[in-house]
């Protein structure tokens, strides 16, 4: 039986376009309103917010994001080659603005350890490009306090006017242009993915990938810190390669270690991995993490003061910190000309991480949140900031798992910890002046444990999905072999040519009968069952399209052991050797006999009359799919074997008719096309 389709009513898309647009075009006060109250989420919630109910939560995360922005800020500045004072405006702004902007409660946007790092490579590479010293030691000279001191200090002959600068920029101003020309592009990206709904970008970046990109980039930051932790001074590397050539010169000059940042260093790591995994024990009884970096960072600072150990040992300290803010001042365009392309992986990474954490925070807490509004948070967060001598930012996971753990109820703490950075930006930043670089390494190194603890999971990676561990390697080695740009490229590439691959060879199968039902299954998968006599059933797991339509047919004679070509062509041969007998002629041209040929030539014993195809798992059908099921229906007919098709789906039903393949009026499709292979098969019996 055949079902009877629903005529659907066509629509056209033009018309639907021109409605749309006029919806969008059209102002009216009330859909002024909803534009601004979608557009700025806060003025939705904040009216409702319970305050007895919230505020005690939302105030204690606030806090304790703000102790660990604190030093974090200061340790990731190192990360995107820029002062500290950079990172800590980077913290102050975005968290105000998500604060207005963003839909999900939990997530804490701000500086992240791989947004820093691309950061910090393209103004690594910049500065080389306009000739300046990469080396980032503090002289005395500029430890004044000054801002601007501090710019002029490394001074080169590049062409500033060339690239749009002010003559007397040094390279920290030259630095901070770079970093927020690169932001702004970034968050110009993303608000126009936003407007033109890209979101669906972010699909092409799996989880095998994220996971490869995040190690791969933490082995990179690993090696960048190495050099902090021993206290020796090796030119920063560029270009593809980083990594090993880094450690080259590393061990080249692992003579020159200072010791005084070997034992702050290993001192350090001990306490901070050690209160670490005490936290990870006892969070259950903790009711708030231990401020470990806080902590280590105000002692180390006092030591460092008072032990005077960047004049007697010669330890690399952070240098003067400036309070205030600068004025802001747009982003200069000629350095976004430059920096354009290196925008746009960073956009796209700043956007994934903030949706993903966004929406698992939403589904453990059963909220909602708007993907596309995300990405205009997360645009403006780049885009406003990048005026205040400001970086690229992103959600990161490690503060936002410490702000539900510590009772965070809506973005109000966000604000908190802006308030916190603020104090610090007012008041204390002079006071890290003599804070050691290896402390902020030792920070750093730290916060990478889970980033570098998915190397224990290949295992079970492995048994789960071998493609996905694969994808996963692959991305990680790029990224630290190659660079963290090429290697997210490479790893979607790779990740997209394995699911190509996967279904130019996809899985194929004869299915034989369950005893005493109506199901069928894989011969090869399982025991018992019954072969159906004078019938093959194939199966085809995946869609038939141009790329493996080879793979199809060979499948298919492989498995029926018969190719329906070959055998056709024996049989006119053995036909025309046959009349050749007849006539009396007993030699062929190649000097056998008649009659040796003849037997050679016999036509094979078909053991099947009719091939009924599978198609429950051939989602789609293209033209040369259709052209292939034609092929098969005529070049079966001729050795007297019946072709029908079993479970097609609507798509690939109204793709053959469009084809042809019922022929013109559809009269056939009742004895060629079956809703279930059983019903095929007991249609193959009858006809027998």
């Amino acid at each position: 039986f055949l079902l009877e389709r629903k005529t659907h009513v066509k629509i056209s898309r033009k018309e639907v376009l021109l409605a749309k647009m006029r919806k969008s075009c059209t102002f009216t006060p009330k859909k002024l309103k909803n534009f601004v109250m979608d557009f700025f989420p806060v003025l939705q919630w904040l009216p409702k917010y319970r305050c007895k109910q919230y505020i005690w939560g939302d105030v204690m995360s606030g806090l304790v994001i703000g102790i660990i922005l604190v030093p974090q800020a200061i340790a990731y500045s190192l990360l995107a080659g820029l002062k500290p004072i950079y990172s800590l405006y980077t913290s102050f702004f975005a968290n105000i603005i998500y604060f207005l902007m963003g839909t999900s409660r939990h997530v804490s946007v701000g500086i992240f350890s791989l947004i820093s790092l691309m950061v910090g490579q393209v103004v690594d590479r910049e500065l080389l490009l306009a000739g300046f010293d990469l080396n980032d030691d503090v002289s005395p000279a500029s430890a004044d306090g000054s801002l601007q001191n501090d710019s002029q200090f490394n001074t080169t002959a590049f062409n500033f006017t060339t690239a749009g600068m002010n003559t007397e920029c040094g390279k920290e101003c030259y630095a901070i242009g770079i970093a927020t020309a690169l932001t702004f592009m970034a968050g110009v990206y993303q608000v126009l993915m936003g407007i033109f709904r890209l979101g669906f970008v972010s699909m092409y970046l799996s989880e095998s990938v994220l996971d490869g990109f995040a190690t791969g980039a933490s082995l990179t930051i690993l090696t960048a810190q190495v050099k902090y932790l021993i206290g020796i001074k090796i030119p920063r590397s560029q270009g593809h390669g980083m990594l090993v050539i880094t450690w080259i010169n590393i061990f080249r000059n692992i003579s020159q270690a200072n010791l005084c940042d070997v034992i702050t260093s290993t001192i350090c790591i001990v306490v901070l991995v050690t209160a670490k995994e005490l936290g990870d024990r006892y969070k259950h009884k903790l009711k708030f993490p231990l401020p470990t970096e806080l902590v280590v960072i105000v002692v180390a600072t006092l030591v460092s003061h008072y032990g005077k150990l960047n004049e007697v040992y010669a330890s690399s300290v952070s240098g003067a910190i400036p309070t205030g803010f600068i004025p802001p001042k747009v982003p200069n365009f000629n350095l976004m000309l430059r920096v354009a392309v290196d925008a746009l992986p960073l956009a796209i990474v700043s956007f994934v991480f903030t949706v993903s954490l966004s929406e698992m925070c939403a589904k453990k807490y059963a909220y909602t949140i708007r993907a596309n509004q995300e990405m205009f948070a997360v645009g403006f967060c780049n885009i406003i900031p990048s005026f205040f001598h400001s970086f690229a930012t992103s959600a990161a996971l490690a503060k936002t798992l410490v702000k539900t753990s510590t009772g965070c109820q809506t973005q109000v703490s966000g604000v908190i910890s802006a308030m916190v950075v603020l104090l610090v930006l007012l008041f204390l930043a002079p006071l890290f002046h003599s804070l050691q670089k290896c402390v902020l390494a030792c920070i750093i190194i730290v916060s990478l444990r889970g980033a570098l603890r998915k190397f224990r999971d290949v295992p079970a990676r492995y048994q789960v999905n071998k493609v996905d561990t694969l994808v996963w390697v692959v991305t990680m080695s790029a990224s630290a072999l190659i660079s963290t740009e090429i290697g997210l490229l490479v790893g979607i590439v790779f990740s997209m040519l394995c699911i190509v691959v996967r279904t130019q060879r996809p899985r194929t199968a004869l299915l034989g009968q369950i005893q005493d039902t109506s199901f069928y299954e894989d011969d090869f998968e399982y025991e018992n069952l019954s072969s159906v006599p004078k019938v093959k059933i194939f199966r085809f797991e995946a869609p038939l399209y141009y790329a493996n339509r080879n793979y199809f047919l060979k499948s298919l004679h492989r498995l029926t052991n018969l190719d329906p070509n070959l055998e056709a062509a024996r049989r006119k041969k053995y036909n025309k050797e046959k009349q050749q007998l007849k006539k009396g002629d007993h030699t062929t041209a190649n000097g056998l006999g008649i009659r040796e040929t003849t037997l050679q030539l016999v036509p094979k014993q078909i053991d099947f009359q009719a091939l009924v195809l599978d198609c429950s798992s051939i989602s789609f059908l293209d033209t040369t799919g259709v052209h292939t099921l034609k092929e098969i229906l005529k070049d079966y007919k001729a050795l007297n074997i019946s072709v029908l098709l079993a479970c097609c789906n609507p798509s690939v039903i109204d793709s053959l008719k469009r084809g042809g393949y019922f022929g013109q009026d559809f009269g056939s499709m009742k004895e060629m096309l079956f809703y279930s292979i059983h019903n095929a098969v007991q249609f193959a019996k009858d006809q027998k």
